[in-house]
């Protein structure tokens, strides 16, 4: 249980800074963080197909949410403008 809330909270921290990082045409802060909450776990998914060891730390955690919540809200946006 203490696992899941810390992975809500960095996937948080996550969505918060890929808004900050993607400016422009922005979704809002809630939209931005629930994208950083699953943008946690596409960077995790992503970080092992690619076979990346990025350790087991708080920053590095961070780090891989990040990459993942900036690589969702691209794909996001670029959905968006398709349609």
């Amino acid at each position: 249980m203490l696992h899941l809330i810390g992975a809500l909270i960095i996937g948080g921290i996550a969505g918060w800074l890929a808004g900050l990082i993607m400016k422009g045409g922005g979704f809002g802060l809630i939209v931005d963080i629930i994208v950083g909450i699953v943008g946690g776990f596409v960077g995790g998914w992503l970080a092992s197909v690619l076979h990346i060891q990025v350790g087991s730390g708080l920053i590095s955690s961070l780090i891989v949410a990040v990459i993942g919540a900036v690589v969702l809200l691209f794909a996001i946006r670029l959905v968006r403008r398709a349609v």
